[in-house]
């Protein structure tokens, strides 16, 4: 897979730009990675990405995914999208400044614009956060 500027694939921008690196993509899932830094929109005063951070990583993830698929249709610009429904969402941990988050995000069903997604945000080995949720992406045309 050839390397993507991540402002190509999604829309948001400084300072809640929640992904570094779209790491792979294929037709029903993605990875993606991002550094925890100490300045991050979603550090709390301990020192630790919030669970809204965690939730929002995802769903920047999934975001990376469907700008990955309209780049390939010939768009230009990445599609907006909504968080419509978070489900079963666990934060096992939450991670600090230094640490990069790897995720995985999987489609298990798309139709009529909505797409459910399942993510799992790992440090290492460890899983940081896993949820599921319902992303409504504006229809893009080539």
């Amino acid at each position: 897979m050839k390397r993507i500027a991540v402002e190509k694939l999604i829309p948001q921008r400084a300072p809640v730009m929640m992904v570094d690196e779209l790491l792979e993509a294929e037709e029903n899932g993605a990875e993606v990675s991002l550094l925890v830094r100490p300045d991050n929109y979603f550090m709390d005063e301990d020192g630790r990405l919030d669970e809204v951070g965690l939730i929002e990583h995802i769903a920047q993830s999934a975001s990376a995914l469907a700008g990955y698929k309209a780049l390939a249709e010939g768009v230009e610009n990445p599609p907006l999208g909504y968080i419509g429904e978070v489900k079963r969402f666990k934060c096992h941990f939450r991670p600090c400044a230094g640490d990069l988050l790897h995720t995985t995000i999987s489609v298990v069903a798309d139709a009529g614009g909505v797409t459910l997604i399942q993510g799992v945000t790992r440090v290492g080995d460890r899983m940081a956060a896993e949820t599921q949720m319902k992303i409504f992406v504006k229809p893009w045309q080539s």
